[in-house]
């Protein structure tokens, strides 16, 4: 193939991949607006568009024409010609292609529908504790998911073929050995930790907090943490998310709760670990599929490390409580540490998003193994409160009282976003694993968080992760970070280290 001609190939290609990323920028304002305040009325027919939308993307990327130019990329002497992000573009696109094509497009497109209003369906019935009314879409999405299942070929099993499009490589068995082990060693710990006589107050956060005063806050903490409001914005949405149109244009949303303090101020802070990553991915890969983060398992480090590590640290709070005060003046009379100690508080909670940093990862182990049920077992959507309320019981020991803080609390299953669950605790042990590595190459790194000083430990992580977006993979990634392949025993050695020094075990 001649020079220009190859240039020519090229040239084609990054322009059906513009086009993609351009549907999917679009997509995102759509999506986004749905979730945070698009009239109720309107909400079937905006469904209908992104559904056409979703389509007609849908259509571009498995194109023969993609086809085509991707075969003609793949040439062994055209791909070793190709600078370090075209090449991977070709890879990553390949992938993608030859999963989507697999799906035939009207199919496709029924199911971005159904799954749109599910996902409206999912708020209605949450609100209203109604979850015979959303039954019957959660029956049609598991049946849309394991259509694509049977269409992709299943890998290893079923459940398997889900895991990899959110965390490549990541398998059942790999999970099962790593949460049978976080399991052994988190469940004597939090024993520890029950029958410790010096259990925190939390007294003080059961008080009426003005949410125009906490959302004052809550901006005022994402500047500190480096989240750029040129670039962002933060508003309310039912669940918070984050959306990442472009590093130009992330958009964070937080869920503000007048009986707690401290429930929209994490959440805002969890969402902020996502969004500076979007804002500080290189400029090189703007306009490309590669402009996103590399798997939802890094993704979650990010907001992890930022909500936990840093955001529920005594330094942390050592120099920002006083801010806090005096946001709510007469309303928290109680010392820093005080503070510090009731904001880590480990205790069974039905509500994953308020979980403790310890019990978390049994929420995420019990959806978990619920996933292997629903495509590995053949549960059905009817089976799912009665099994949750089981497997509460049995990991937690408390059972939920309404479906709405059991089956219901959660918008993932009603959007499709099967497997993705276990990212949330590969998240905990990635960013353990990087804080690590963190304390070790910024020596001064908690006298600067202390200091209010967090620019420079957004920037370490800008440069090692945020950068490269989707050029390395996350093994790649966690390798290059902290100079060895994840090991979750960080995330117990740090679990233990904090909790030990707040309940004086």
């Amino acid at each position: 193939m001649g020079t220009n001609h190859t240039t020519n190939t090229l040239q084609s290609f990054l322009d059906v991949n513009r086009q993609i990323k351009s549907y999917e920028e679009a997509l995102g304002v759509l999506y986004w607006d749905l979730r945070t305040g698009a009239p109720r009325k309107g909400m079937d027919t905006r469904s209908e568009v992104i559904g056409v939308l979703s389509g007609e993307m849908f259509k571009l990327s498995t194109s023969p024409q993609l086809g085509d130019l991707l075969s003609e990329l793949e040439q062994p002497e055209v791909l070793s010609g190709l600078s370090e992000i075209h090449s991977k573009l070709v890879t990553e696109t390949r992938k993608d292609y030859d999963r989507s094509v697999k799906i035939p497009p009207k199919l496709y497109q029924e199911y971005v529908v159904i799954s749109s209003q599910s996902e409206s369906k999912w708020e209605e019935a949450k609100a209203q504790n109604d979850y015979a009314g959303f039954q019957p879409y959660l029956e049609k999405v598991i049946s849309y998911t394991n259509q694509f299942i049977d269409l992709w070929g299943a890998k290893a099993t079923r459940y398997d073929t889900l895991l990899d499009q959110y965390e490549p490589g990541m398998t059942t068995a790999e999970l099962d050995r790593v949460f049978g082990g976080l399991r052994e060693q988190l469940v004597p710990l939090a024993a520890a930790i029950a029958a410790s006589p010096h259990q925190p107050d939390t007294s003080f956060l059961r008080q009426s907090y003005d949410k125009g005063a906490q959302k004052q806050f809550s901006l005022f903490i994402l500047k500190q943490l480096g989240f750029n409001f040129d670039a962002g914005r933060l508003d309310e949405s039912v669940h918070p998310f984050a959306t990442g149109l472009s590093p130009g244009d992330v958009r964070i949303t937080t869920r503000y709760l007048e009986d707690d303090v401290t429930s929209a101020l994490f959440g805002t802070i969890h969402e902020c670990g996502h969004g500076m990553y979007e804002q500080n991915i290189m400029g090189e890969l703007i306009g490309t599929t590669l402009c996103q983060g590399t798997s939802m398992g890094i993704h979650e480090s990010q907001s992890r490390f930022w909500e936990n590590v840093i955001g529920r640290s005594r330094p942390f709070w050592e120099r920002y409580y006083g801010d806090l005060q005096k946001h709510f003046p007469g309303q928290l009379n109680v010392s820093v540490d005080e503070f510090y100690r009731g904001n880590n508080v480990v205790q069974p909670s039905l509500i994953r998003i308020e979980a403790d940093e310890l019990t978390y990862n049994l929420h995420i182990i019990i959806r978990y193994e619920m996933e292997k049920l629903i495509f590995n077992e053949g549960a059905k959507a009817s089976d799912l409160p009665a099994l949750w309320n089981d497997k509460y019981k049995e990991y937690l020991g408390i059972t939920p009282s309404t479906d709405a803080e059991g089956v219901l609390q959660d918008v993932h299953w009603s959007g499709g976003a099967f497997g993705y669950f276990p990212s949330y605790s590969l998240g905990n042990m990635y960013a353990a694993q990087m804080a690590d590595t963190m304390e070790r190459e910024l020596p001064n790194m908690w006298g600067s968080v202390a200091d209010g000083q967090l620019l420079p430990l957004r920037d370490w992580l800008a440069e090692r992760i945020y950068k490269y977006g989707k050029l390395r993979t996350p093994s790649e990634l966690i390798q290059s970070v902290t100079g060895k392949p994840l090991d979750p025993q960080h995330l117990v050695t740090y679990l233990e280290r904090k909790y030990k020094d707040i309940y004086k075990l």
